[in-house]
């Protein structure tokens, strides 16, 4: 059969992403507790294509993915997910993003009782023959913060509210953070961290440890941004702080990206 996309194209037009997204498959991602968790992730997987083609392969990028499913999924597999793109797509350059909902064991911090808290992540990789992977981390953490204002001019009580702090980070070359590590060292800078499943001495803890830490949606990040620079693994990160404000009909938001090391 006729082969279209392999056909000339006159136009003069590379461009620099051609692939598929919105793919939804099952994804195993490796855990801190040397384990595996089965995420439903949303894929996007992208090439280069030349001026002089008329279009891609699309079915190649479904095999490639279909393939990978089952195995389990970390930085290092990652940049093998994208020399097995580039090399059976003929390409220069791949690009891949895994969207997908990451599962955390919690535990109340009176009862003992335990939960699982999900988080959205993100793998975030650019290959480009040659040149080493260019891998990002995206982590997104909901907790509580407590207005400083509010407690200081009130007689009694503090508005407080549930906000959402997003993270994405580049590693130095051969090293990494776990997901596990991330969310906990995000959750410490909140004025109390989130548990899906509390009993009541539970929350008589978390109301008070929030009125004792109260934070503006500046003070959250600021704290974030000292505590990740405390990580010799990150080279560049991309900070969000979001408060869902309980007594305004808006967020607050603050947002910060810094160069640590070349």
């Amino acid at each position: 059969m006729k082969d279209v996309q392999n056909i000339s194209d006159n136009r003069g037009i590379a461009i620099q992403n051609v692939g598929v997204s919105d793919v939804r498959l099952p994804f195993l991602i490796k855990t801190k507790a040397d384990s595996l968790q089965s995420v439903l992730a949303t894929i996007s997987l992208t090439v280069n294509l030349p001026k002089e083609y008329k279009g891609t392969h699309m079915s190649r990028f479904i095999e490639i993915l279909s393939e990978w499913s089952q195995k389990p999924v970390s930085y290092r597999e990652m940049e093998l997910i994208l020399m097995d793109t580039v090399n059976k797509l003929d390409a220069e350059h791949a690009q891949m993003d895994i969207y997908f909902k990451y599962f955390i064991e919690k535990t109340a911090p009176i009862s003992g009782f335990k939960s699982m808290l999900d988080v959205d992540c993100l793998f975030s990789a650019q290959l480009t023959k040659g040149k080493p992977l260019d891998f990002i981390l995206g982590v997104d953490v909901p907790f509580t913060s407590l207005c400083p204002c509010s407690k200081e001019i009130s007689a009694y009580g503090a508005h407080n509210q549930r906000g959402l702090m997003k993270v994405k980070i580049k590693n130095t070359d051969g090293q990494f953070i776990w997901i596990e590590d991330l969310v906990a060292l995000m959750e410490a800078e909140g004025s109390c961290p989130i548990y899906p499943l509390l009993k009541r001495e539970d929350e008589k803890y978390v109301t008070e440890h929030a009125y004792e830490n109260a934070k503006f949606v500046e003070d959250v990040l600021r704290d974030l941004v000292l505590s990740l620079r405390q990580q010799k693994s990150i080279r560049w990160f991309e900070v969000q702080c979001e408060n869902y404000e309980s007594i305004h009909n808006h967020s607050a938001y603050a947002k910060h990206v810094e160069h640590l090391k070349a």
